[in-house]
């Protein structure tokens, strides 16, 4: 039986997104501190954030960091566009293993009103 962790950030996920994640040095010239919060645990609290609905302060304790901390995470990485290159990685690799059928998408658009009386 998988955990609620695994099923949200499955290994596979992990190892493409350790891809295109930035390396991370924490250098605490004043020593000690509390240990940097893994990028494991933050990202499976995104992907719980992101697909449940609930808002980063009802993010359960149960997935360690508190939702501060998977915040800021979220917000470097957004910064960072972490998350356009592990699109970008992830429809390579299912594109590799020859599961994408690109005869089934669509292209959205939004239409405007042309304005000053444009036809």
């Amino acid at each position: 039986m998988t955990s609620l962790a695994e099923h949200l950030v499955s290994d596979e996920l992990w190892e493409l997104f350790r891809r295109v994640v930035p390396e991370t040095v924490v250098v605490r010239p004043q020593g000690g501190g509390r240990r940097r919060a893994g990028d494991r645990e933050c990202l499976t609290a995104i992907v719980f954030v992101a697909t449940s609905g609930c808002s980063w302060r009802q993010l359960p304790p149960v997935f360690g960091p508190a939702w501060p901390t998977v915040y800021r995470r979220f917000a470097r990485w957004s910064q960072q566009r972490v998350w356009a290159r592990l699109h970008r990685v992830i429809l390579d690799e299912l594109g590799a293993q020859g599961a994408l059928d690109w005869s089934r998408f669509a292209v959205d658009s939004v239409s405007v009103r042309a304005l000053k009386g444009g036809s």
